[in-house]
């Protein structure tokens, strides 16, 4: 059960309890003469009650249960402000009383009563309107007749309306608050017959976070009301504010009837703080005990954010630590005649009510009796007052935002009474209305007064529109509240705020001020929020390799996709750049040259060698091999150019085969001419018949059967798992190598190997050869050519293996001319040099030993 329900029961208990007691009838209501009498009131038809916060403290004793308690009274100063709404209510039900249009013939009165701010008194109240315990009726009639109100106005603040609430809704009393925006009164469950002109906190919270959202404020400080506004508005904001990523340094209450130095800690907490910005959802009155602590010692430059409560309340302009303060408040409005009607008071009037009374007297400060008031030291007023000359928030009538609450509450009152009593032609005061007929009746209000629409929703709210206050100074040194924009929380998210002028912050600029714990993440970090510490304050940390991060204050950061990179500043993917042994660069164009170069060396010699075919050291040793092996040499030089370029799926298969192929059809010719130089030694010897076993046939024989088992490996290979283009993305990170995956490494090393095992072969019959006896013994020259061959290729598996990139392209090619080029030169270059510089050992006497050969 909510506490101010619990108390009221127990009041009432209490009470009945007494009563027993000393043997009083309780069929009767006996008034003890603390009844409280209307602040304001004026008879008539029906009556529609009014509460507001004119005072804001009540006097309250100590409890001896010894003597009679003295009556409940408002004390402290007077909230000129507030009488303004009071005034409101009666200037409408003027109106109406006045109109020919709504209640025609019907005279409304009214009862409005200042609850104080508290709690205790709005209870009396509320019981006093819900029961006509009227001061002036001192009689035993029942205690079970109708309400004396058919409706009320208020109360000012959303904890004496709920309680006023929780006191109405079982006689079902329909409320019509101007001012109460605790989000909790939209529970119908609890308090069935509330309604409301104003939006609930609900919507004040969300727009709150969403204005902190929109200017970069991550890191702020929170002060509230410690009472149903304050609370339950800032849990609302800070929900809200979770979901916008928002964080709170601190979050302090207070209420205004708390000791000092509980006030003095808020103070310290704010002077102490690291947030620039604080959001204070706090009632007009609390704030200003809050301002006026907090202006007693240098304040840093803080930027306060305001809920409606205060941000429009012209009393708070005092305050320059508050320039540059932003926040919502309810549309200003225009209400035709209304000052007129304020300030239509005189010293006669005034009279009739004490509220009145108490108002000129400290608007004038002067006494309304004939005579000096001893008791105050006021002379006594002259006549010569005028209200036109106050400056005071009762006669500031520029903006009407609060008051226009009231106004519109009051009409949505008579409309619904209207509705009741009213038919198409004439209007009863007969009708006995019931306050549930009124309550069944503002359900369905709907219309349109000074262009203000008044409707409510399933809730009791109206629809949420705010417009946005910012505190600017102005030419004269003054502070003043200047309309910067407006919210609409019906219109699509994201596009509730509207601003039409420029804001004013509380350094006096334009430009947006800083609230933050931690600096934004700039793109190519990312946040890592620090221990023990809100999700705000973080540090930003460096994307990892191969990660980016393209927004600010970005959480994470992104893999980029595999063919991308991130760049230097890592804010961005960008395509890795690839990388293959390419025409147009200079290694390969060195290889590409060498490559030619020996083809061209190749054919240069077999064309020297066939103009000169008939000599005797061409045709020794089986021209035909020599011819076939210029023609391998040359393919062999060729080859190494289908390494170069970028990789495609038949340059790849092109590439290793040709390799594989080309070479074995070297090595067999050089094996072919090992072979004979053996045969032609052991065909010189007594009864040799050899060389028929090794002729012409059988040499182009074998080496088409070597030859052919390379072919038959490298189809096999080409047909099992083929040689592919392949984007090696593991060697390096930033770049991508395009090469040739081997399919099958099996197949690979299988081709080289053959190779190799021919080479061994070759090297090793030329090795046995190299000193047989003939001056040109080709032998000698196979054996090194092989050598230097060998050396190459076992020289090549490593590097090849260990190479980077394109690099192991290159040592490819490399081994591929290397061994050619030991070939060509070891076995031709002697022939080569001899035809053309050495012609006359081109003899077939010298080539046999029998001319001595000089030395070259």
């Amino acid at each position: 059960m909510n506490a101010h329900l619990l108390f009221t029961v127990k009041m009432l208990c209490i009470a009945r309890l007494c009563i027993a007691v000393c043997g009083v009838d309780l069929g009767t209501c006996i008034l003890q003469g603390d009844a409280q009498p209307p602040a304001l009131s004026e008879d008539g038809d029906f009556i529609v009650g009014g509460a507001f916060t004119i005072h804001y403290y009540v006097r309250t004793e100590k409890y001896t249960y010894t003597r009679r308690p003295q009556p409940l009274e408002c004390s402290g100063s007077m909230d000129f402000r507030e009488l303004r709404f009071a005034r409101a209510l009666q200037f409408a039900i003027q109106e109406i009383n006045n109109s020919s249009d709504l209640l025609p013939g019907i005279f409304l009165g009214y009862h409005i009563y200042d609850s104080c701010g508290s709690v205790p008194m709005a209870i009396k109240v509320a019981l006093q309107l819900a029961n006509g315990l009227d001061p002036k009726y001192n009689d035993t009639d029942s205690c079970a007749k109708s309400a004396a109100v058919l409706a009320l106005v208020g109360d000012s603040a959303s904890t004496p309306a709920i309680s006023i609430s929780r006191i109405f809704g079982p006689f079902e009393i329909p409320q019509v608050s101007h001012y109460a925006t605790c989000a909790c009164l939209s529970d119908k469950r609890q308090h069935p017959t509330f309604f409301r002109t104003i939006p609930s906190d609900h919507h004040q919270a969300a727009a709150l976070a969403r204005m902190v959202k929109r200017f970069g404020w991550t890191w702020i400080g929170a002060v509230r009301s410690d009472s149903d506004y304050g609370n339950n508005g800032m849990a609302s904001f800070l929900k809200a504010a979770e979901k916008e990523g928002i964080c709170v340094e601190y979050s302090e209450a207070y209420y205004r009837t708390y000791p000092l130095s509980k006030l003095k800690r808020v103070a310290d907490v704010i002077r102490r703080s690291t947030a620039r910005v604080i959001v204070a959802f706090v009632a007009a009155g609390d704030m200003r005990f809050l301002l006026e602590e907090l202006s007693k010692e240098p304040l840093p430059p803080m930027q306060w954010i305001g809920s409606e409560a205060w941000v429009s309340d012209p009393q708070m302009l005092r305050f320059n630590l508050s320039i540059g303060t932003m926040g919502v408040a309810v549309p200003r409005s225009l209400i035709p005649g209304f000052r007129k009607f304020l300030l239509d008071l005189s010293p006669y009037k005034v009279l009739k009510f004490p509220l009145l009374t108490e108002f000129w007297e400290s608007s004038f400060s002067c006494s309304l009796q004939q005579q000096t008031d001893p008791s105050t030291g006021m002379p006594a007023c002259d006549g010569t007052e005028d209200l036109g000359r106050l400056k005071n928030p009762y006669t500031d009538t520029s903006q009407l935002r609060v008051s226009n609450m009231v106004y519109k509450a009051t009409y949505a009152i008579a409309h619904a009474l209207h509705g009741i009593v009213c038919n198409e032609t004439q209007c009863s005061k007969n009708i006995k209305v019931k306050p549930r007929q009124v309550f069944d009746q503002l359900k369905q209000v709907n219309f349109s007064k000074n262009n203000y629409s008044v409707s409510f929703d399933a809730n009791g709210d109206p629809v949420a529109v705010y417009e946005l206050v910012n505190w600017q100074l102005q030419g004269d040194g003054s502070i003043d509240f200047v309309t910067v924009g407006k919210y609409d929380a019906s219109q699509p998210e994201g596009q509730e705020f509207s601003l039409n002028k420029a804001i004013i912050w509380y350094d006096g600029s334009e430009k947006v001020p800083v609230s933050v714990c931690s600096e934004n993440c700039p793109p190519g970090t990312r946040k890592a929020v620090k221990k023990g510490r809100p999700v705000c304050c973080y540090d930003c940390i460096p994307c990892g390799e191969g990660e980016i991060s393209n927004k600010t204050d970005s959480p994470d950061c992104d893999k980029c996709p595999p063919d991308y990179w991130p760049s230097t500043e890592k804010d961005k993917c960008l395509p890795k750049p690839v990388e293959f042994l390419s025409w147009d660069e200079i290694l390969g164009i060195i290889l590409a040259v060498l490559s030619v170069s020996g083809s061209l060396l190749a054919l240069s010699m077999a064309l020297v060698f066939y103009k000169n075919r008939a000599s005797p050291i061409v045709r020794a040793n089986n021209s035909e091999l020599s011819f076939l092996l210029l023609f391998s040499l040359t393919l062999c030089f060729l080859c190494s150019l289908t390494f170069i370029g970028q990789p495609t799926e038949w340059s790849c298969m092109l590439r290793h085969t040709a390799f594989g192929i080309t070479f074995v059809l070297c090595i067999s010719c050089v094996l072919g001419k090992t072979i004979v130089v053996l045969m032609a030694f052991k065909a010189t010897l007594p009864g040799s018949n050899v060389m028929k076993w090794f002729g012409p046939p059988q040499q182009r024989l074998s080496v088409f059967g070597f030859t052919l088992v390379q072919i038959i490996i490298c189809v096999l290979w080409l047909t099992i798992s083929p040689p592919f283009p392949y984007k090696n993305m593991q060697h390096y990170k930033d770049k991508i190598i395009l090469e040739c995956s081997l399919g099958s490494a099996v197949g690979f090393w299988v081709v080289l190997g053959y190779i190799g095992l021919l080479a061994s072969l070759c090297f090793v019959l030329a090795f046995l050869a190299r000193k047989l006896p003939d001056n040109f013994n080709e032998a000698k020259f196979i054996t090194f050519s092989m050598l230097i061959f060998s050396a190459v290729w076992i020289t090549f598996i490593p590097a090849y293996v260990s190479s980077p990139g394109k690099f192991t392209v290159a040592v490819e090619i490399f081994a591929i001319l290397a061994s050619s080029f030991s070939l060509i030169l070891c076995i031709f270059a002697p022939k080569f040099f001899i035809i053309l510089f050495r012609p006359e050992e081109n003899t077939k006497k010298h080539l046999m030993g029998k001319v001595q050969s000089k030395s070259y």
